[in-house]
């Protein structure tokens, strides 16, 4: 009987970790996954457990016996089933929110769906105190017991942290890993009810896997998502992946959706974002330059590979590495984006780690890894940037998109305040009709001037695409004076979350909140 006893606190132990990372990735494709959505999703959780912890021992008391205690396992695995089938549509409405800002919405949203897991998780808090007070058989060995019995629990936990991330999820989808949990919960389950008790007892819950099945096979139909033109949708390990199709341009969208990572059409070249402005970043030095020039270039997030077929085209002699940490959207560039095309060497790997081991020395470093509220602190540091400084040639230059929110210049200001302590020369271009401003440094003292002179002697010669002169264009007439304050970011003290959860916070309570849209 113990060893079912102990089956059954392994199991919810498991499922209370695997739903908690589950929890944080499905509220992540709605609201991201930034720090507050992470702070969120585990105070919560925690709350739920420590009322199961409670409840669990008072229970236990007055109903001290097994068909109790595998009978709340049967109810815990079947809600964990049925919570993200209830949230859907709410998620749904959640993305159509974010898409139009609709703050109350959102938050509401959001709320529902934190509060649909309390049911679950609670039941799971109630497991382990349950089978404490099951398993005392006297006082002297009451200790050892629940030392036991937790260390079970904590053992179960553990699996259950890595389970879903690293296999389930990428695997099955978010949805399905919550099913899939809710199913073997539940065998195991009816397994210690029917051994522990009869197996008349489990004609009780026969109805519960049932109402899973027919639950599942209606609400997992069509995509997580209602946003239009869907041509691909999937998860990896690291995000939730959209691909859309408007006016035959093709838009890579990861998690919430906010923020477009990547961008192909057929027939057009140039797309006024960053990653034409990236071209810019060999011409702030004299005049002689020339895009024959730039032998080799690295982008430190590769996503599906617009930059890289930019600086194809503008750059022929150009052997490019992508630092790209998510395999799974290197594939979807290949598939969707023609990454191909730029014929770039790809490193599976985080854009510092790599740069930083990295023996080559580059023309261009781009550095194209932050979308609010996903900033990298890690990438953003003054050690960073003298690493991406130690592996530029001398004539070299770093370039990196910051995303802007409305006039908000906090990000922005900071990056180059801690740029500027390594680098000599630090241009910003705020590109017009976006939010994205770019940061332009150069490992050698260079002066702006330059950009008009190159960009004037570029139009006398032949056969200079057109990206590339309408990229020095832009930055020409889109350069800013540089600011005067702003905090100077380090490894031991880079407090970007802070600065980003600030600058989202004031987003949410503007009263012009229709200007993003």
């Amino acid at each position: 009987m113990r060893k079912f006893l102990y089956l059954g606190v392994f199991s919810a132990g498991c499922a209370s970790l695997a739903v908690e990372l589950s929890a944080s990735r499905l509220l992540g494709n709605y609201f991201g996954s930034s720090n507050l959505v992470w702070a969120a999703v585990i105070s919560l959780i925690l709350i739920y457990l420590s009322v199961g912890y409670s409840i669990g021992g008072r229970w236990a008391d007055r109903s001290p016996n097994y068909r109790t205690f595998f009978s709340i396992l049967c109810w815990a695995s079947l809600l964990i089933g049925l919570v993200p089938l209830v949230s859907r549509p709410i998620l749904r409405l959640a993305s159509q929110a974010f898409d139009d800002l609709q703050s109350g919405v959102l938050i509401g949203s959001f709320t529902a769906v934190l509060v649909l897991f309390s049911a679950p998780v609670i039941l799971l808090g109630t497991a382990s105190p349950f089978a404490v007070r099951l398993a005392l058989e006297d006082k002297e060995s009451s200790g050892a017991v629940a030392g036991k019995i937790y260390t079970v629990s904590t053992i179960g936990a553990f699996i259950g942290t890595f389970l879903p991330v690293l296999l389930l999820i990428p695997t099955l989808g978010t949805y399905r890993t919550f099913i899939l949990i809710s199913v073997l919960l539940m065998a195991l389950a009816f397994l210690g009810l029917g051994m522990t008790v009869s197996a008349q007892s489990l004609l009780r819950f026969i109805w519960m896997p049932l109402l899973l099945i027919a639950a599942s096979i209606w609400g997992l139909r069509g995509y997580d998502k209602s946003a239009q033109n869907i041509i691909f949708e999937g998860e990896s390990a690291y995000n939730y992946i959209q691909v859309q199709e408007i006016d035959r341009y093709r838009l890579l969208r990861l998690n919430e959706g906010q923020g477009v990572h990547s961008v192909y059409h057929p027939d057009q070249i140039i797309t006024g974002g960053p990653w034409d402005q990236v071209l810019s970043a060999p011409f702030f030095y004299p005049s002689e330059s020339k895009p024959e020039q730039v032998k080799k270039m690295a982008i430190l997030g590769l996503a599906a590979g617009t930059s890289a077929n930019q600086a194809t085209l503008a750059f022929p002699e150009v052997q490019i590495d992508g630092y790209e940490i998510d395999p799974e959207i290197v594939d979807i560039g290949y598939q969707f984006f023609e990454l191909g095309r730029s014929n770039p060497n790809i490193f599976i790997q985080d854009a510092r780690w790599g740069i930083s081991n990295s023996k080559e020395i580059y023309d261009i470093i781009s550095v194209d890894a932050y979308r609010p509220p996903y900033i990298p602190w890690h990438l953003t540091t003054s050690e960073f940037f003298h690493d991406v400084y130690e592996h530029l040639v001398d004539n070299g230059t770093m370039v990196i998109n910051v995303a802007r929110i409305l006039d908000d210049r906090r990000l922005v200001n900071a990056l180059y305040q801690t740029i500027a302590s390594v680098f000599p020369s630090v241009y910003i271009v705020d590109l017009p009709n976006t939010l994205n401003s770019v940061i332009f440094a150069t490992r050698m003292k260079s002066d702006q001037q330059n950009l008009l002179e190159n960009y004037i002697r570029l139009t006398e010669m032949e056969k200079i695409p057109d990206v590339l002169l309408t990229a020095l264009g832009t930055a020409i007439m889109n350069i800013q004076s540089p600011p005067s304050d702003g905090l100077v970011l380090t490894d031991d003290h880079a407090p970007v979350e802070w600065i980003v959860n600030a600058m989202l916070f004031d987003l949410f309570l503007n009263e012009d909140i229709e200007v993003l849209q």
